[in-house]
């Protein structure tokens, strides 16, 4: 029977990846750890994905920056799995702390690994890792050979995390694996998100609650997923021999302009109408292009990203204005 650890649980990915251990793995003891006290929240958006039975799901408050208390709770629940999704997760907060924001991503991590190889525990363990790691390049598709460059202090602590994935996947032998994801969204997301933002906003102006949307560009092109494909491909990589690291992303780039269309649309608002372009808005360094190659990941798990942009981001919509502000 599978133990499964997922840190960080309560967020979009920890959402869905659950739903997959629930629905693939119904006997599986899940376990989950979150900073935040929003377990009702978090039941009640499961039951909202359709799932039922939640018996063996069990929440734990454990401060993951305490080695001892880590290491505890590592030998007392003996995972199969561990599903690393912890931390702060904001690029634009990480500047405000930096040398907070790098200690905590990294400490996370290092506490969860080094007390699984105290614990002889070598089990299965994915590591969140982030695009915002590479050095960006206009038009170039990046894959697990393309350069990193940090250019925020969150992408410094994943990429120091990334390489210790690497450097601990070759020493031990380990399935340990680095899942470099692009963006992924859903319904769960706040409104300090792009698409949350937007749906949001639009909504807001069709029922003359607002007169505008406030965007850094509309040129900007970015490799959009939905956050139930992105689960499945963390869910692929942590039950399979995988070790290493993957991109995941869909592999195709969509401009700011094309997903607030779809939005819009939807709202049946004419986008020249009501956009306001700030620059101030953009943060510095940040690439007029992103877009993933996860060929590595298809060709050697047969994954790829099923939900096509436009359906993702109505889905978005239509599950986003259901619920109160």
């Amino acid at each position: 029977m599978k133990t499964i650890l997922i840190t960080g649980i309560t967020g979009q990915d920890g959402l869905f990846l659950s739903k997959k251990f629930i629905d693939t793995h119904p006997d599986c003891l899940i376990y989950g750890i979150s900073r935040q006290r929003n377990n009702d929240t978090f039941i009640a958006n499961l039951k909202k994905l359709g799932v039922k039975n939640t018996k063996n799901l069990k929440l734990h408050d454990i401060n993951l920056n305490n080695k001892d208390e880590v290491t505890k709770f590592i030998s007392t629940i003996k995972p199969t799995n561990v599903i690393n999704l912890a931390g702060p997760s904001s690029v634009y907060n990480s500047f405000k702390n930096p040398d907070k924001t790098i200690s905590e991503i990294t400490n996370i991590f290092e506490n969860l690994v080094n007390s699984l190889v105290e614990n002889n525990n070598l089990c299965n363990f994915f590591q969140a890792s982030s695009s915002e790691m590479f050095d960006y390049k206009l038009n170039e598709r990046l894959d697990e050979d393309s350069e990193m460059k940090p250019n925020s202090p969150y992408a410094v602590g994943k990429l120091q995390n990334h390489e210790r994935v690497i450097e601990l996947s070759e020493k031990h032998n380990w399935n340990i694996t680095s899942g470099i994801m692009f963006n992924h969204e859903s319904e769960f997301r706040n409104a300090s998100y792009l698409i949350s933002k937007v749906i949001i906003t639009a909504q807001k102006i069709s029922k003359k609650q607002a007169s505008e949307l406030i965007v850094g560009s509309l040129d900007y092109i970015r490799d959009w997923s939905f956050a139930g494909d992105i689960a499945d491909a963390i869910f692929t990589l942590n039950t399979n021999n995988s070790g290493q690291d993957y991109v995941i992303g869909s592999g195709l780039g969509h401009t700011i302009r094309e997903l607030v269309e779809i939005i819009f649309k939807f709202f049946e608002l004419d986008i020249s109408d009501f956009i306001k372009i700030d620059n101030s808005l953009l943060r510095e360094g940040d690439p007029i292009s992103k877009i993933s190659n996860p060929k590595k990941i298809f060709e050697e798990f047969g994954w790829k990203a099923e939900t096509n942009f436009e359906n993702f981001v109505t889905r978005c919509i239509e599950k986003k204005i259901s619920i109160k502000y």
